[in-house]
């Protein structure tokens, strides 16, 4: 008898929900060591973790393999190294949703039905409420963070797909676990040289070890399972999920209130969500 598998549906939902607890904690650390050494401890932390915990092989992988971990770890380090930039520049909510872009885009290019189309308008339109982009003033959208969050959200979809790609070519996790090395590799140099010694200080170390598991471990490995039986479509219209699961978030734990527009921007999400996830008639079960 095989055991039920957890759905890929579900993976997605917890992946987001331990990025919003991540992120909050990723708010404090910035202010001690900035972007770059942020950016470096954590998928140094999490790369090391995962490097100890899964023993990833690295024998009979053929050169195809190899360079889709290596473009999966430049996705990885660009992505997070360009975001975190750009919320030192723009207001997070806009940030976010600039971000999207690159998912709700790839989410467009992909879909088949004319369903899915229309739930990826309605995921970009509900973001675009929840953010609260809508009434950020144009002085507040400066030039330069605008083009960073663009950048990350490009990443981001390059990081949907080569996730999936990783997922099919190497067994378990490896393929994450390795890419989190290449990512290492290349944002660590800058990450040092421009916070030093501040990255070994005790309470540094352990703010950067619990966002590397929220932000990175528990994530990045929720959704490479997911990806596996996900069209990459459909997953990019989830992660739209993630502005209305930190608004909501923020009214649970802090007291935050949400306007009308928001709760409309919620509801807007979360109908797209279900859009797509949704079984035509006589469809199989998921794989």
């Amino acid at each position: 008898m095989t055991r039920p598998r957890v759905p890929a549906t579900l993976l997605v939902l917890l992946a987001i929900g331990s990025v919003q607890f991540g992120g909050a904690l990723a708010a404090t650390l910035i202010p001690l060591v900035g972007v770059a050494g942020s950016v470096a401890l954590r998928l140094a932390i999490a790369g090391a973790l995962m490097l100890v915990l899964l023993r990833p092989g690295v024998r009979g992988h053929s050169r195809r393999d190899w360079g889709t971990v290596i473009a999966f770890g430049c996705s990885l380090a660009l992505m997070n190294s360009a975001f975190y930039a750009s919320l030192a520049r723009l207001p997070i909510g806009v940030a976010v949703t600039i971000e999207f872009v690159g998912p709700l885009v790839l989410s467009a290019v992909l879909s088949r039905r004319a369903r899915d189309l229309v739930a990826v308008a309605a995921a970009a339109v509900g973001v675009v409420l929840v953010s609260g982009v809508a009434g950020t003033h144009v002085d507040r959208l400066d030039p330069v963070g605008v083009a960073l969050a663009l950048i990350a959200g490009g990443a981001w979809a390059a990081y949907i797909l080569l996730s999936a790609r990783a997922g099919a070519r190497f067994p378990r996790l490896d393929g994450l676990a390795l890419a989190m090395l290449v990512a290492t590799v290349i944002v660590a140099p800058v990450g040092i040289a421009t916070a030093g010694r501040e990255l070994l200080a005790p309470d540094v170390l352990l703010k950067g070890a619990g966002i590397a598991v929220l932000s990175s471990v528990l994530p990045y490995s929720l959704e490479l399972l997911a990806l596996r039986r996900l069209k990459a479509s459909v997953f990019g219209v989830l992660l739209s999920l993630e502005p209305a699961v930190a608004a909501f978030a923020g009214l649970l734990v802090l007291g935050q209130s949400l306007s009308p527009m928001q709760l409309a921007g919620m509801a807007a999400v979360v109908a797209a969500s279900a859009s797509v996830t949704r079984k035509e008639p006589g469809a199989p079960p998921e794989p």
